[in-house]
């Protein structure tokens, strides 16, 4: 016999672990921080801060649409996290619907007599790398910073819709840049540009950052042949700033590695292995400055030819070729894990809105729900069988589950699902981060 009469239960009572991590690291706090409000403090039912932590809560939880609100908006749980059970006016909810999230997602950054949420584009970038810095005690002695472009597909006609010949659909082209899995920067872009193009200054203002905190670690960039252009490598120079970035093959670039391609040719028939590397300086006809290291891959894949080339600023003493394009160049891959992540669970690419604007603001609002979870990996799940899981992962094992919501006078009790088989990960997630935020 089955009946909708269990009483008040939620299907998200892991979101509690988001809300212990975001005590650890105050990230909803500082990002509504990053808003003015304009309303009249006596007609507002829901602050800018509630918004923010709903939005954001709610993509870590897979609810990537404003409309999933309407039913989320009376959830128990997320209305504990909010610190909000019930409403002042009797004719709402505790949480906020469709209709209000969408004013917060079509703010401006500024003011306006019809507009009276806005939003700080600049403080929204600079919390993304002011969290990346207050993630680490020490400050490490070398970073690598990933830098990538990628297609977000376009559905309808929004502001800055494009095509795009190599995606082969009409598309925004996001910047991303990370360390490790740390999000440090997301540029959303219309894609009739050069995939390099914003790169120099996002990566300027992030340096800037870091090193005004890290004064003497080191950075190295790391990304493919789009981010090769001589006013980004140039600066990197003038700035110690290392490179490592891959190189388009050119006929001149091949005829260089003419007598390695053939000895990997000859290695591969006899079943030897067939790679090959040549460390020399190169320079182009006329868009360089400088002659630059040029690493080259030699390798024959199913009888043909197929040369790699990597472009760098180490010196030879410091990374081997061999070493160099294996081990330190061929690493850049797991970003594309980063954005899948990003994209794929938590919905950084539904940018369904008419403007660019609003739609920038739904890449941050999926670049926190990143963040958060990060650090909740980060600080509660460390050497864990989720130390290194993704977000989609962490939400279908720890956060999607049963419990019962009992209310009294004197406390809230959240009774999970007894047969949950992850309650020694929760419990141990939950107690390294109430110590974390203390």
């Amino acid at each position: 016999m089955a009946a909708f009469d269990g009483g008040t239960i939620t299907s998200d009572a892991g979101a509690l672990l988001l809300g212990a991590t975001d005590r650890a690291i105050r990230l909803l706090e500082r990002f509504a921080s990053c808003f003015q409000d304009a309303r009249c403090p006596e007609l507002i039912e829901h602050q800018v801060a509630t918004l923010i932590g709903q939005r954001v809560v709610g993509i870590c939880l897979g609810y990537e649409d404003l409309i999933d609100h309407d039913q989320l908006r009376h959830d128990p749980v997320l209305a504990m996290l909010a610190g909000k059970l019930t409403a002042r006016r009797s004719d709402c909810a505790p949480l906020a619907g469709k209709s209000t999230l969408n004013r917060l997602e079509g703010s401006r950054t500024a003011l306006t007599r019809y507009h009276k949420i806005a939003h700080d584009p600049a403080q929204i970038e600079q919390l993304l790398v002011t969290l990346f810095l207050e993630a680490h005690r020490t400050a490490p002695k070398q970073i690598v910073l990933d830098l990538d472009a990628t297609d977000d597909p376009l559905h309808g006609h929004q502001e800055g819709r494009f095509f795009h010949g190599y995606y082969d659909s009409y598309c925004y082209l996001p910047l991303y840049i990370f360390c490790g899995r740390h999000l440090l920067a997301a540029k959303l872009r219309p894609a009739n540009i050069d995939g390099s193009a914003g790169a120099l200054e996002e990566v300027a203002r992030i340096v800037r950052q870091i090193r005004a905190r890290w004064p003497r670690v080191r950075i190295l960039l790391r990304a493919d042949s789009g981010f090769a252009r001589e006013a980004l490598m140039s600066w990197c120079e003038q700035n110690r700033v290392d490179f490592v970035f891959g190189l388009a093959r050119n006929p001149r670039l091949v005829e260089e590695i003419a007598v390695e391609l053939l000895q990997a040719e000859e290695a591969g028939q006899t079943g030897q292995p067939a790679r090959r590397y040549k460390d020399f300086r190169w320079t182009t006809r006329d868009s360089w400055s400088r002659r630059r290291r040029v690493i080259a891959k030699a390798e024959g894949t199913e009888g043909k030819a197929n040369p790699r080339f990597v472009v760098t600023s180490l010196k030879a003493k410091e990374a081997q070729a061999r070493f160099l394009y294996e081990e330190l160049y061929c690493a850049r891959g797991d970003m594309e894990n980063r954005i899948k992540e990003c994209q794929g669970d938590l919905f950084a690419d539904r940018t369904s809105a008419a403007t660019m604007r609003a739609n920038q603001l739904r890449l941050w609002l999926a670049s926190m729900a990143s963040v958060l979870l990060c650090a909740l990996r980060r600080i509660g799940l460390a050497h864990t069988q989720f130390a290194e899981a993704s977000c989609g992962t962490i939400r279908l094992k720890l956060l999607k589950i049963g419990a019962l919501v009992r209310v009294s006078v004197r406390r809230i009790k959240v009774a999970m699902a007894s047969g949950c088989p992850y309650r020694p990960e929760y419990a141990l997630a939950h107690a390294r981060l109430r110590h974390a935020a203390a």
